[in-house]
């Protein structure tokens, strides 16, 4: 990620109003994504399913799907029937490939509200995401909390998406800009650069796309 980060103005409160931002925009959350658990037991799915092969997982409102997911663990707090027993920032946490996430999650001091906000989606970059950025620049966010809680909730949506609803979309993020959503049949993208690579994971309060690219607001 090459974009120069810069501070905007008028986020010094970003952290203090951001739980009545996420009570706002979960109140149109419609009815999509109203299943909390996957209905599909991770010991169940089918190889087709794991590996995102299957356009028929993909096109699901209920299955995970994408290359990706086959590296979530069967059973346990990792797996995406154990994620989807808990809400979204705790879920994260139980996937080491969402490390650098959680980290940057706890230095925003966003774990509480991401976790007691209601029907949101999660644009969620891995670790390599994160690797993506150069060292110091990361080092610069991680370190900065207004910064870093203008990026990570650029992430978050207030409403619950299904991938259907990722075929063509335009969605108001919870740091006040859009996020652009494109594809089809289980290959999607975000802002036409990051990449879906595992779609439609499930948590208690939370629909997550794993992306391979970290977001960033334009301002």
């Amino acid at each position: 990620m090459n974009t120069r980060i810069r501070r905007s103005a008028g986020l010094f409160a970003a952290a203090a109003v951001l739980p009545l931002a996420l009570t706002a925009c979960s109140g149109d959350s419609g009815d999509s994504g109203k299943s909390d658990s996957p209905s599909t037991s991770a010991s169940t799915r089918s190889s087709d399913d794991m590996s995102g092969g299957s356009n028929s997982a993909a096109g699901s409102a209920d299955q995970p799907f994408g290359p990706a997911c086959s590296a979530v663990p069967d059973s346990g707090a990792g797996s995406f029937d154990g994620m989807a027993k808990d809400p979204v920032a705790t879920a994260a946490s139980n996937n080491p490939a969402l490390s650098t996430l959680v980290t940057a999650v706890k230095k925003a001091g966003l774990v509480d509200t991401l976790n007691n906000a209601q029907n949101i989606t999660v644009f969620a970059p891995t670790n390599d995401a994160f690797g993506k950025i150069p060292k110091a620049t990361l080092d610069k966010v991680l370190n900065d909390k207004e910064m870093l809680t203008k990026v990570l909730t650029y992430h978050v949506v207030g409403q619950k998406l299904t991938p259907q609803d990722l075929e063509n979309g335009s969605f108001d993020t919870l740091e006040k800009s859009k996020v652009m959503t494109s594809g089809s049949g289980g290959s999607y993208t975000v802002n036409d650069s990051a990449k879906v690579v595992c779609g439609n994971v499930k948590t208690a309060n939370a629909n997550v796309y794993i992306i391979d690219t970290v977001l960033m607001p334009k301002s």
